[in-house]
């Protein structure tokens, strides 16, 4: 896998970029990483320091077409943090903005459309909803900015969605609100009141200060821009991902995980009292004679003998979640952990899950 990550040495992509180096991301720890950055003041290569060596990159603007034409063939999947993000600098001048969130989002999807790239993640932002008295916005809220920034960033988002609708190109859209976390610049509210306060400085508010807005950590950002790329569909006219869909998400996901592993060390202590075994030698007793067995018939008992422990766990089970569902995660997790390419058909049309056997893989 070859991923392109634009603006990469900023606040969130550099984030990003490490996690994924560092082994953050399950399956990507030997992604092929090339950072794009135009390193303006918000920009440090310094961010990657902790990554050096792992990566390769270019200095350069996603504005600039014929750069883009030699850099992204070859790619997988471009991730585009790059953006201009300061409502008060854009308030001051808003050609910047315009610029990079619109042009070079533009530049950028042509680019990708012409070099064949398979997915691409826009990184957008809330503020594109503008403000709301309460509660929050969902995905098919309408744009409604408040600033050139946001205008800015919606704009970049509806050439991403045109791009969908005329092209067909691959492209999901995240749009997240206040991040903070490590190597964030000091113009953002959080570092900025923090450095200010330890300076014995005073801190700027807007108004009377009782403005609410709300914060992630980067790692929980860039945690759920991870699973858009993995599992994000194609966006459609209002498919895209806000803070509530990305929450929801990992919610999902970590609940999911935890809930297998929980499931299988009951599975592995009850198999092992009932074969009189400790729970770490079922997997190589009961479960690996099971995939391993020539003998259809005894593959077939075998699996009798661990349906009938599900059935008994399924009882105990608390959550809702069909005796399907527990058979297929067990077997497939299982299956993971003892490599078992020679088992890989099920039958799931029945009232039960049986095993069938094939060639292993590369023989």
């Amino acid at each position: 896998m070859r991923i392109l990550v634009t603006g990469a040495a900023g606040f969130i992509g550099s984030h990003y970029v490490r996690t994924l180096l560092s082994g953050g991301y399950p399956g990507y720890e030997d992604a092929e990483v090339t950072v794009l950055d135009k390193l303006t003041y918000a920009g440090n290569l310094a961010n990657l320091d902790p990554v050096a060596g792992r990566f390769s990159f270019t200095r350069g603007d996603i504005c600039d077409a014929q750069l883009l034409a030699d850099l992204v063939p070859g790619h997988d999947a471009v991730i585009n943090f790059a953006a201009e993000s300061h409502v008060d600098r854009s308030i001051a001048g808003a050609g910047d903005f315009v610029t990079a969130n619109v042009v070079g989002v533009q530049v950028l999807l042509d680019a990708c459309r012409t070099a064949g790239v398979r997915k691409v993640v826009q990184v957008s932002t809330d503020e594109v909803y503008g403000s709301i008295a309460s509660g929050s916005w969902t995905e098919e809220s309408p744009l409604d900015p408040n600033s050139p920034y946001s205008a800015a960033k919606a704009g970049g988002d509806l050439l991403a969605l045109a791009f969908a609708r005329t092209h067909g190109l691959d492209v999901s859209i995240t749009r997240c609100c206040n991040n903070y976390g490590p190597y964030q610049y000091p113009e953002k509210v959080i570092p900025l009141f923090a450095t200010n306060l330890l300076d014995g400085k005073p801190v700027p508010l807007y108004g009377d200060g009782a403005n609410v807005r709300g914060w992630i950590h980067v790692d929980d950002h860039c945690r759920g821009i991870q699973l858009v790329l993995e599992q994000g569909a194609a966006i459609r006219a209002r498919d895209v991902h806000t803070v509530v869909r990305l929450a929801g998400i990992l919610r999902g996901e970590m609940g999911r995980r935890q809930l297998l592993e929980e499931e299988r060390s009951r599975l592995l202590a009850r198999s092992g009292e009932r074969l009189g075994v400790p729970a770490e030698a079922v997997t190589l007793g009961l479960l690996s004679t099971l995939m391993d067995d020539a003998s259809a018939e005894s593959a077939h008992a075998r699996s009798a003998e661990l349906r009938g422990l599900l059935h008994e766990l399924q009882r105990e089970h608390t959550c809702n979640r069909s005796l399907m569902q527990i058979e297929l995660g067990f077997l497939d997790h299982l299956m993971g952990i003892l490599s078992l390419d020679g088992v890989n058909g099920y039958d799931t049309h029945g009232s039960s899950t049986s095993i069938t056997r094939s060639r292993p893989h590369g023989i």
